[in-house]
């Protein structure tokens, strides 16, 4: 069984059991060959700094007071693969900003201003030096970073 050290739920990620992932505590916090910073984290001053490092950072995704962006109360464990949309640039070209293999901590929410019949999100998503908030529709359609923010 593998076991994580953040208390992700492992045994139910279809992107690592089809991508070789040993699990975080069997590979030392290198899940997908890269350093954790989840796994640094919780190594180095515990799971009470963890929990407070990440009471910061929905602090700060609350404090950016995006319209329609209801209040955060909770951020996961997520493979960058689940997380990493390709933005339209201006010049008609997309890219993608974060790293497929990489951990962040993110969460998905749905924008408050709804109206049944075009469904927004908003994405959220957390690295140790940054903020990103993109809004998309069905199935990640149409992204749009609504705030990158250097920590």
């Amino acid at each position: 069984m593998k076991q994580s050290i953040c208390g992700a739920d492992c045994e139910n990620c279809g992107y690592g059991k089809n991508n070789g992932c040993a699990g975080c505590a069997e590979s030392k916090g290198c899940p997908f060959g890269k350093k954790c910073f989840i796994a640094q984290y919780i190594n180095t001053g515990g799971k009470d700094s963890y929990n407070l490092f990440k009471e910061n950072l929905i602090e700060e995704f609350n404090s950016l007071n995006i319209p329609g962006m209801p209040k955060i109360h909770e951020l996961y464990a997520l493979i960058g693969a689940y997380v990493n949309l390709a933005y339209p640039m201006p010049s008609g070209n997309t890219v993608k900003l974060l790293d497929d293999k990489q951990i962040y901590l993110g969460n998905q929410v749905e924008c408050e201003f709804n109206d049944g019949e075009l469904a927004r999100c908003y994405g959220l998503v957390a690295g140790l030096d940054f903020l990103l908030v993109c809004e998309y529709g069905a199935n990640c359609s149409n992204p749009e970073i609504i705030v990158y923010k250097k920590r």
